[in-house]
């Protein structure tokens, strides 16, 4: 019987992981009702003012994003801890860190780029300036994927311990602070005539370097974790 390659467990796993989010609808879309309620909240306390919002815009949506993605950080390897999937993770004939990647690329997809979608209906509702947008996008391309990388290795640190949501967010936080002073920065710096290409460039640099190390810390954190 032949062993599975590397694209036909990364298959079935995004498969199950999707069977599961589809069972777990009303879960699964907490995160993005979260970033629009902060939004929606962020637009109420500042009156609806045009001017007000459009200086705050891209901001308000970074912080949205960076809170959403803390909201389902918990969860990206809790319930295969408690059900043994982990174990099977471990044991499976492919590295421990590829499965890790191909976990942590469905958690992006289904929480970080559908907000990236929608990200020019929340610039309208926040008045945005349009000019803004591209550089807006380009920053949450880039820095979204760092979040969910940075975030998995603080998740499978923390994968064995019970009730660890606030740790995890305590942890995670001054990881994505940065993260989000570049990618909020870079839209601020094009709004005022500069070349915000260097925080972009900074942020494609760190995305670089965590899918090359975030996979095999995550994996090494779960090791020690489940030991």
């Amino acid at each position: 019987m032949s062993t599975p390659g590397l694209f036909a467990s990364a298959s079935a796993l995004v498969v199950r992981d999707l069977r599961l989010m589809w069972r777990r609808r009303g879960d699964s879309l907490q995160p993005a009702l979260f970033a629009l309620l902060v939004v929606v909240v962020f637009a109420l306390g500042l009156g609806g003012e045009p001017d007000a919002l459009g200086k705050v815009a891209s901001a308000v949506i970074w912080v949205a994003v960076l809170l959403a993605g803390l909201l389902s950080l918990d969860t990206l390897f809790r319930g295969d801890a408690e059900d043994g999937s982990l174990e099977q993770w471990i044991l499976a004939p492919v590295p421990l860190a590829w499965l890790v990647a191909v976990r942590v690329l469905t958690h992006w997809a289904t929480t970080a780029l559908p907000l990236i979608l929608v990200t020019p209906l929340l610039g309208e509702l926040l008045h945005l300036p349009r000019a803004q947008l591209p550089a807006l996008l380009a920053s949450l391309a880039l820095g979204t994927p760092l979040l969910s990388l940075l975030g998995a290795v603080v998740a499978a640190l923390t994968v064995g311990m019970r009730r660890s949501g606030i740790l995890v967010a305590l942890l995670a936080l001054p990881l994505y602070v940065p993260i989000l002073v570049f990618g909020a920065g870079s839209v601020a710096a094009s709004a005022q005539g500069l070349d915000g290409s260097g925080a972009l460039l900074l942020l494609g640099a760190g995305l670089v370097l965590s899918l090359v190390l975030a996979p095999w810390t995550a994996a090494a954190a779960i090791r020690i974790a489940l030991n």
